[in-house]
């Protein structure tokens, strides 16, 4: 768990120290591992039903398999290990990529494929659930902010690059080395972090914090909540974007408007990062109302976005501002609020955010089945509504107003 610093909640009496950000880069770096594992199957689906000897749609289970990993394993793996060194847990999770990544690449067998990608998945819940936390302990309580934005690029970086790399590699050199290239990645990852990242010690077994206390903290709710209905919109419009910009008129676009988008998300990250220690909870309520001001312009001006793409591109430039930097705003309010349970909160966040990305391929599916494409924005707007409904709800518990000090929040600053 996150131990609380001296000087938390007092202003530094002396010029900061340097952020490690060579440690921070560490975790960014193991975040991508986690994002393109489980997203690589994804444009590889010919190539891994071909090799497996199983339908497209049978392959492409190998990616539900992943998130139900995720999904199941966070909370349980992160109670189980809450007394373990932390570097021996991020070990843990990395040595579990090289295997499973690397049984997934060797692999002939359909069944022993899911599984790999199953326990792939658990330990990726358990390096989301400890990336956050170990972020915040590097650094002074008045740096948590930027040090969780740094350790959180990984995720539109993947999102940007990674993921298109990943497909090009196994389309040029086959599904099986993309694999391996991930382990070789996680090779030089191990080394990086036993020469870079510090080590701290576990949370003694009588002090951890049950589940159910955790969850019932003043704001935790909240901030979970504001997570399962912020990801839900994302996601749907994220993951369908092929049938919306085929329905809008501008089919064959995905690869150019996913670039877009993650450019834009990894520029949010910078602003995020200047932002997210004095303006959090206004940070989350502009994200929110402003994803929602497009999604409205998506909805009510759907017919004009094949006449005029500039707007579409202009949308999705905006989309990515204002998600780039989701994960460090949510993860940081979840901290915060949750204290000593820091840990075990943000294996909760895994398995709502898993929750979510799993929610809105079947929300969506349904959707796209019933009404189209266009009902996409209407959802969003519904569900951005919810969220930033929760948010102004939540202004002492969850989202206080005032600048962050490591678990409180200072009025009037």
């Amino acid at each position: 768990m996150p131990a609380i610093h001296p000087t938390a909640g007092l202003a530094p009496a002396t010029p900061a120290a340097p952020l490690p950000v060579a440690a921070l880069l560490a975790l960014a770096m193991t975040g991508f591992i986690c994002i393109v594992t489980e997203t690589l199957p994804a444009g590889l689906l010919p190539h891994i039903s071909q090799g497996l000897g199983v339908s497209a749609a049978l392959a492409g289970q190998t990616v539900t398999a992943y998130a139900l990993g995720s999904l199941l394993a966070a909370i349980p793996l992160t109670i189980a290990t809450s007394s373990w060194r932390r570097r021996n847990v991020l070990l843990l999770t990395i040595i579990g990529f090289l295997v499973f990544n690397s049984a997934t690449a060797l692999s002939s067998h359909f069944w022993l494929t899911m599984t790999a990608r199953f326990c792939a998945g658990a330990a990726a819940g358990l390096a989301w659930s400890l990336l956050a936390g170990y972020a915040r302990r590097m650094v002074l309580s008045h740096q948590q902010g930027k040090a969780m934005a740094i350790a959180m690029v990984g995720t539109p970086v993947a999102l940007a690059l990674g993921v298109p790399l990943g497909t090009w590699l196994g389309n040029a050199i086959g599904w099986r080395s993309a694999f391996g290239v991930m382990s070789g990645l996680t090779v030089v990852l191990i080394f990086w972090v036993l020469a870079k990242v510090p080590d701290y010690p576990g949370q003694p077994a009588r002090q951890a914090l049950p589940m159910l206390r955790v969850l019932t903290t003043p704001g935790v709710r909240s901030v979970l909540g504001t997570v399962m209905a912020w990801m839900l919109a994302h996601n749907i419009l994220y993951t369908y974007i092929a049938p919306f910009l085929d329905t809008a008129g501008l089919p064959g676009r995905v690869d150019l408007v996913l670039l877009v988008f993650g450019v834009a998300a990894l520029v949010s990250i910078w602003i995020t990062a200047r932002l997210v220690d004095r303006h959090l909870r206004t940070a989350v309520l502009v994200s929110l109302a402003v994803f929602g001001a497009v999604a409205l312009l998506f909805a009510l001006g759907f017919e004009m976005l094949a006449t005029t793409p500039a707007v579409l591109y202009a949308g999705v430039i905006v989309w990515g501002l204002t998600f780039g930097g989701a994960a460090t705003l949510l993860q940081t309010a979840l901290a915060d609020t949750a204290g000593d349970g820091a840990d075990v909160a943000l294996s909760m966040n895994v398995v709502a955010w898993n929750g979510a990305i799993a929610a809105a391929g079947v929300l969506g599916g349904v959707l796209l089945e019933t009404w189209g494409a266009r009902a996409f924005p209407w959802a969003l707007v519904v569900l951005l509504a919810l969220a930033l409904v929760i948010v102004r709800s939540a202004r002492r518990h969850g989202f206080p107003a005032g600048a962050r000090t490591g678990g409180a929040a200072v009025v009037g600053h």
